[in-house]
């Protein structure tokens, strides 16, 4: 029968003696002494039950359950301060917020120990009420110790330690409220029934004095009869007699680098393992050796190596971690709960030498505008390798290395002493003092170490005090009709044969150039938005009318060629509107933030409170227009909390990021035909569709546009509510949305098959030979001349010659991407604009847009490791994740995509990439061996089951990604 035993305890221990390190052999050493000391612990225990029954053990009847609940927590040491505070029970320890005279330390430990123990109180009274109670210690086995712990158990796991109950088990986890207010309120019930009864407890003295010395006599006898379990029970009475046990308080941590350090270097320290009788100690995976470097929210991974093959190594353990950003990092070390003698530590680490691509302009405008004799003061924010603010040392010159080159436009002699650099110490900063002593137009580049700083170059116009007033009126008066006379010499690079006269007008919409026929009658001849996609460029004084010149181009439009006496006050005026329409930068961050700051201005009066939404899966977009179809901009500006019918789901985001997640899916998939590509690869960008069915109506595209305001107000709200559209929209189809004319360069991205077929040929090709006019014919599936269009009035009787080919090209772009889906955009505009206004979105041109829409569409390997968080740090888990790292950098784009939609919801990233997802991307150990991964997208959460090979692994991995991306189930 023994034998029996053995053989049986040997096999359910086989997988974890598999898994121990090659420090485990140093367990072995710790059995020899059990067999010798056995008589010794007898005589120990004899005397302890004698003093027992001679009522001398005092201690004994002063023993509360506080003091139990404290050495459970490894907090023994405030045993005197809960005395002394009158708290004895386990009710009182989980109504716990703070006990005067502790360090700060124990108050943040004792206070997140009492909220464990609250939460362990309320699962337990939820098992009472359904007659569970008796499994309660199974399930903390499982990793179920709060209510929330419910919803996540697997029934595979379930079923097994539940048994018989398992039945009882799912009616109960069925009946949980659905809404995380409900279940806060079921809490709030039962922590009001625990207070009131205050009859639970974990533990009575008798019980456990009887526990603990049958424990402690069978782990010794088993150390006698079967020394094989000894390492994997707990101390024994023997051990704490004689101090052979490993003690956190004796280990000593070895820091191998010297302070303060710069970032971006791997550092290592060192850890050694002591038991309380002062002896070195063996340490080995069982030990539960934790470590954590941290500097806030933010973790660094690091990874640990416990012993070596050289026994004077054996209670060494090797940490290394690499710290990317400056600042006081908190480096605990923990054996179990219990921090080693000094942790947490705190280290300071420093920014790098400054970076010329990180090292930018703060407040950047491609154009600055100065009046000459007043000094000017630009600000350069000094940033490393990895974007962290540089700091300088005492004595040290911060603007060493920087150079300022600045000359008069046409002309590349650097202006003398025009610059001066100083460095500001309390915002860290270079100020760079430009003074000019007369007016002019300039052009500056700053560089360091030779090279340009990632904004480094720009213009300067420079005004003399006149007219530096005349711009500030302008700016000021509500009238903006003031014209500026010049000459119109060029248009798409192409001079005219005489300088045509014309008149500017600049407005805080736009720059309108126009003609005079018969010399009264204005013509338009060509708009320019009065945005950033909108670019100056400055040209030295014209030969033949000795006026300063300039271009002017959109990107879209054939940019012209004026000439005229006012450029620098026009240039200056246009950049003040400019300026004042973007939020004072044109940098997209900058651009961003403004934008979202004034998006939340305008619904500043509308609540964010929650809203329930009931949505039938199977009929997603139906019901989801049909819930929504009486919204005011108040309703679309609340919080969803979506609930998918028949289906049972706590939403804390993740639901309603996967309601988004879907419906844009089936919003902006070709294959619904609301929106299509123009080509029939799956890759194709999409577009509203001209030749919709029939019972695709204009409310399904005004729905659209609401759904997208919606996502952008989300956004500008922040955090977890950050929301994204998947979608790849066409560049005409942003274009459009902020404003701009389509133009034929947008077929390059937009229909790859008629540019390369059609577009690019008629560039390259001499077209005055062929029979081309200005129409075009459209066919159905078949093959079938549908109808004739003119692009423009009288089409079909205009030749294309090569000096009207990009007309012809415009027109027929605006003709294919633009006139042919008016009504479905204006109906996408009409539910955007509710929401969003116009004038916001028309500060981005159409890339910006995108990446403000819908996030990076390439991922970085490099980015997402630097910017995610590790929960486990056991040998099995530090080699699942390598594994991880390997599949993950052979994924595709697609792969990545669909292992993002996994975990968080969502394919795409944030524009800021993984350093902005809220909640940060988190890698977690699951306690299962061989399982699929699973993910909490709530929480952007990736658990990674064990696997016996990198094969297995990966395929598992796979299977869930690609899988396992859609259903928000908790049973």
């Amino acid at each position: 029968m023994q034998q029996q035993h053995r053989h049986a305890h040997h096999h359910a221990h086989r997988h974890v003696h598999r898994q121990v390190s090659v420090s485990g052999r140093y367990e072995g050493r710790r059995q020899k002494h059990y067999a010798a000391e056995w008589a010794l612990l007898c005589t120990l225990l004899a005397g302890l039950a004698y003093l027992m029954l001679r009522g001398q053990v005092h201690a004994a009847h002063h023993f509360t359950e506080a003091d139990l609940w404290l050495q459970e927590s490894d907090l023994q040491h405030l045993q005197h301060s809960f005395s002394q505070a009158g708290i004895s029970t386990l009710v009182s320890c989980a109504q716990l917020e703070q006990l005067p005279d502790l360090p700060s330390e124990d108050q943040e430990r004792v206070r997140r120990a009492a909220r464990v123990l609250q939460q362990r109180l309320i699962l337990k009274q939820w098992l009472t009420h359904h007659n569970l109670a008796q499994h309660y210690q199974r399930l903390a086995q499982l990793e179920v110790s709060a209510l929330e712990d419910v919803y996540w158990l697997e029934d595979v796991r379930a079923r097994p330690a539940l048994g018989k109950d398992f039945t009882s088990w799912t009616t109960a986890r069925q009946a949980l409220p659905t809404s995380k207010e409900q279940l806060e309120a079921l809490k709030e019930e039962l922590w009001t029934e625990v207070v009131k009864t205050d009859a639970h407890t974990f533990w009575s003295w008798g019980g456990m004095m009887v526990v603990s010395l049958s424990v402690a006599g069978l782990v010794t006898l088993a150390a006698m009869t079967q020394p094989a379990l000894a390492p994997e029970a707990k101390h024994t009475l023997l051990q704490y007699v004689t101090g052979k046990y490993l003690l956190p308080g004796n280990c000593r941590v070895t820091f191998e680098w010297d302070e303060p350090q710069v970032v971006g270097e791997t550092m290592a320290f060192t850890v050694r393992f002591y038991q309380r009788n002062g002896q070195p100690y063996p340490i080995c995976d069982t030990d539960n050796l934790f470590v954590e470097v941290a500097q806030g929210n933010r973790r660094v991974a690091a990874v640990t190596q416990l012993g070596g093959a050289d026994p004077s190594q054996a209670n060494v353990a090797v940490v290394k971690f690499t710290v990317r950003h400056s600042g006081q990092y908190r480096v605990s070390v923990l054996i179990g709960n219990c921090h080693v003698k000094g942790s947490p530590f705190l280290k300071c680490f420093l920014p790098g030498p400054p970076d010329p691509s990180k090292t930018i302009f703060v407040r950047h405008s491609s154009t600055v505008v100065c009046t000459a004799d007043v000094p000017h003061v630009l600000t350069i924010e000094p940033r490393d390798e990895f974007n962290n603010i540089c700091m300088f040392l005492p004595g040290e010159d911060p603007t060493d290395g920087y150079s300022v080159h600045i000359a008069e436009i046409g002309c590349n002699k650097a202006l003398p002493e025009n610059a001066r650099l100083e460095y500001d110490t309390s915002s860290q900063r270079i100020c760079l003092q430009v003074l000019f002593p007369a007016e002019g137009c300039f052009h500056a580049s700053v560089a360091y170490n030779g090279v340009v700083l990632n904004n480094g170059d720009f213009d300067i116009i420079v005004l003399n005090k006149a007219d530096a007033s005349f711009v500030n009126k302008n700016m000021a008066t509500k009238n903006h009709n003031i014209t500026y006379e010049a000459r119109l010499i060029s248009v798409q690079g192409e001079k005219l044969t005489k300088p045509k006269k014309v008149y500017c007008y600049v407005s805080p919409k736009q720059l309108t150039i126009k003609e005079l026929i018969l010399k009264f009658i204005p013509k338009r001849l060509v708009t320019f938005r009065l945005c950033p996609s909108t670019k100056f460029t400055f040209l030295s004084n014209n030969n033949q009318l000795n006026q300063p010149s300039f271009i002017v181009d959109d990107g879209c439009q054939p940019k012209v060629e004026l000439v005229t006496r006012d450029r620098n006050v026009l240039a200056a005026t246009f950049t003040h509107f400019l300026l004042k329409n973007i939020g004072g930068s044109e940098t997209f961050k900058d651009k961003q933030d403004f934008f979202y700051h004034e998006v939340r201005k305008f619904h500043q009066k509308h609540y964010h409170d929650k809203l329930p939404m009931k949505i039938n899966r199977e009929k997603l977009l139906e019901s989801s227009m049909k819930a929504t179809k009486g919204f005011s901009v108040a309703d679309w500006c609340r919080n969803f909390e979506l609930t998918f019918q028949g289906e049972q789901g706590l939403d804390w985001g993740g639901v309603r990021r996967e309601w988004f997640e879907l419906t844009c899916a089936s919003l902006f998939d070709a294959k619904n035909l609301i929106f299509c590509g123009f080509s029939d690869n799956h890759q194709a960008l999409v577009h509203p569709n001209h030749q919709r069915p029939a019972h695709v109506k204009l409310k399904c595209y005004e729905f659209a546009g609401r759904l997208v305001g919606k996502c952008l107000y989300e956004s500008a709200l922040g955090g977890s509510y950050r929301q994204l559209v998947r979608a790849r929209f066409t560049r005409s189809f942003l274009a459009q949305i902020i404003g701009l004319r389509v133009h034929y360069k947008y077929f390059e991205q937009d229909d790859p098959d008629l540019y390369l077929s059609k577009v690019k040929y008629v560039l390259e090709n001499d077209v005055d030979d062929m029979d081309m006019y200005f129409y075009e014919e459209e066919y159905d599936r078949f093959g079938q001349l549908i109808k004739v269009a003119e692009l423009v009035p009288g089409g079909t009787k205009i030749r294309v010659t090569n000096a009207t080919k990009h007309q012809y090209l415009d027109a027929l772009a605006q003709y294919r991407l633009a006139n042919n889906v008016k009504e479905e955009m204006e109906a996408f505009l009409k539910g955007l604009n509710e929401l969003i206004p116009d004038n916001l979105l028309s500060i981005f041109d159409e890339n910006e847009l995108e990446l403000l829409l819908c996030g990076t569409g390439e991922y970085s390997i490099a980015d997402f490791r630097a910017h995610h968080i590790i929960n486990g740090n056991t040998p099995e888990f530090r080699r699942i994740l390598g594994w991880f790292w390997t599949a993950v950098a052979n994924f595709t784009q697609e792969e990545m995509a669909r292992l993002l939609q996994f975990t968080t919801g969502c394919s795409q990233l944030p524009p800021g990439g993984f350093a902005e997802l809220s909640p940060r991307f988190q890698i977690t150990a699951a306690p299962t061996f061989g399982n699929l991964p699973t993910a909490h997208t709530c929480f952007n959460q990736l658990c990674l089951p064990d696997y016996e090979s990198y094969e297995q692994f990966e395929k598992a991995l796979l299977l869930a990604i690609s899988e396992g991306t859609e259903g928000f189930g908790m049973i």
